[in-house]
């Protein structure tokens, strides 16, 4: 396996310059008219054309969280698309999987409007926006269903995220968290050679989150294993489940750059 241990020096060396003070957000635009928390922001820099577009996906369980624009991800002139998604218990975790899908067709039908490239959208989230993306890139199901091809995506960035079926499916069936499954609600069950480009990014093994590490890792193998050539591990060495998304958005900026 290819793997990269991340110091603090050698996330300092890739970090870049925010430009935030460039960008105009359009906030709270419905991609689901019926469900409050299904709306968008979208930040974007005004007359650029034909830019990547990273859609982020916040996490918290799939019970809490909000969105929001993280700030290093506006550095390099990218449209940045902030996606809500309903909550657990208001709704199951499949129609969560479907909000998020919803967003994404929102954004590959209408970006370009925004100065955004609809054949290079990025999909990234941080640990259950993490299970969203990979939920979004493995199971051609949900993107289908609003007439977009998940092959289409440029790539998948899951930040720690859930390769088994979700802690919160799992406690909705009465499963103990430390209790593996692995189903149709699983990124795993849906491993394929063919897939979107992947760039799974966690903390560090000794200190992530019920073993995230070791979960992502295996995924990791297993795609390969299937045939898939594109795929990128990284591993941040002494980060924690919540503190690896800062230096994570860094490596996801410099991977984007890096395949343009």
């Amino acid at each position: 396996m290819r793997k990269i241990v991340l110091t603090v020096l050698a996330l300092l060396c890739v970090a870049p310059v925010f430009a935030g003070g460039k960008y105009r957000t359009d906030r709270d635009i419905p991609y689901r008219e019926e469900f409050a928390r299904c709306k968008l922001d979208v930040s974007y820099v005004k007359k650029a054309t034909d830019r990547p577009v990273i859609v982020w996906f916040h996490g918290g369980g799939l019970t809490e969280g909000a969105k929001h624009t993280p700030e290093a991800l506006l550095a390099q002139d990218y449209v940045v698309v902030a996606a809500g998604y309903r909550l657990y218990p208001e709704a199951q975790v499949v129609d969560i999987i479907d909000d998020a899908a919803a967003a994404v067709a929102w954004v590959a039908k209408n970006i370009s409007r925004y100065g955004g490239s609809p054949s290079r959208i990025y999909l990234a989230g941080h640990s259950a926006g993490g299970y969203l993306v990979a939920m979004l890139g493995l199971d051609k199901h949900y993107l289908a269903k609003y007439g977009v091809d998940a092959d289409s995506m440029a790539a998948i960035a899951p930040y720690s995220g859930q390769m088994i079926t979700h802690f919160t499916e799992r406690a909705a069936r009465g499963i103990p968290a430390t209790r593996p499954v692995v189903d149709e609600l699983a990124p795993l069950y849906h491993i394929r050679p063919d897939a979107p480009p992947f760039l799974v990014i966690t903390g560090g093994r000794d200190v992530e989150l019920y073993r995230r590490y070791e979960e992502n890792a295996y995924f990791v193998e297993m795609m390969k294993l299937a045939g898939h050539k594109d795929i990128v591990f990284l591993e941040e060495d002494g980060f924690d489940h919540g503190g690896m998304a800062a230096p994570a958005h860094l490596l996801l900026m410099k991977y984007i750059k890096e395949r343009l």
